[in-house]
């Protein structure tokens, strides 16, 4: 365990130093949450005075939705990285040094979950500084960015998967517009879920983005509802060590392709 440790540590200074190197990703990654949040902001702010809806401000509601939506659109091209590194002969290089196999997996999705938490923090800032209220306080917001990290983890390893079994960016690109939308429609992270259709309700019961939402929100509350939180970020986790495993497992298959 010490020496996985040990070369995931390693293995993930040498991909954060190429990330760090490249601060204006980190900006462009921010111009669409930014865009989504006070247009839709702005938008929809009025639909707080339907009967039922359930929050004094849109922003405040609006907020986590926005978060865990950027968390999936950039988890959602880990496998980039992925192809990239096949392309160039980077990868097939670390399979002839002692490192750990599961190590360069993991780098990975250190990696993009320290992109998210930094991304997610920086939202929230963002709509802080717009006007937003988190009567969950500090706890409330680190709940927020735990459940963004692991949703992310959960679509950066699905990314990661398809990347090193099928390696083209066309189906990176294919993947990420046919699941984005659709999965944060078919959630509450834009409508209380009180006004959705019942057959939405029941579809955004078992969709993740809806349960990361859930896991924020009950955190986020004047009166946090912790039940909610352990249920439903257990969920998270689950599927997120479920896919993380398949990634690992799809690795351990293209090394036997070299």
């Amino acid at each position: 365990m010490t020496a996985l440790m040990t070369d995931t540590w390693w293995m993930t200074a040498r991909r954060l130093k190429a990330w760090i190197r490249q601060p204006a990703l980190l900006v462009i990654t921010l111009v669409q949450p930014a865009i989504w949040l006070f247009l839709f902001g702005n938008l929809f702010k009025k639909v707080v005075q339907l009967p039922g809806f359930g929050s004094g401000s849109y922003l405040d509601y609006l907020v986590p939705g926005v978060v865990v939506m950027s968390a999936v659109s950039s988890s959602m091209w880990a496998g980039m990285g992925a192809i990239e590194e096949i392309d160039r002969g980077t990868l097939n290089r670390f399979l002839v040094t002692p490192v750990r196999r599961s190590a360069i997996m993991n780098a990975n999705l250190v990696e993009q979950a320290v992109s998210t938490a930094v991304q997610s923090l920086l939202i929230v800032l963002l709509a802080w500084a717009a006007g937003a209220e988190f009567s969950g306080g500090i706890g409330g917001v680190a709940v927020l960015v735990v459940a963004s990290v692991l949703l992310g983890a959960v679509f950066a390893a699905m990314s990661n998967t398809f990347g090193m079994l099928i390696r083209q960016r066309e189906t990176i690109i294919g993947l990420s517009v046919f699941l984005l939308l659709p999965l944060t429609f078919l959630s509450s992270a834009f409508m209380a879920p009180a006004l959705m259709p019942e057959w939405m309700r029941h579809v955004a019961a078992a969709n993740p983005l809806n349960w990361a939402l859930d896991t924020a929100r009950a955190a986020l509350s004047a009166s946090p509802d912790w039940g909610i939180v352990v249920i439903h970020g257990a969920w998270l986790l689950a599927l997120a060590v479920v896919m993380v495993g398949l990634s690992i497992r799809t690795f351990r298959t293209y090394q036997k392709t070299v």
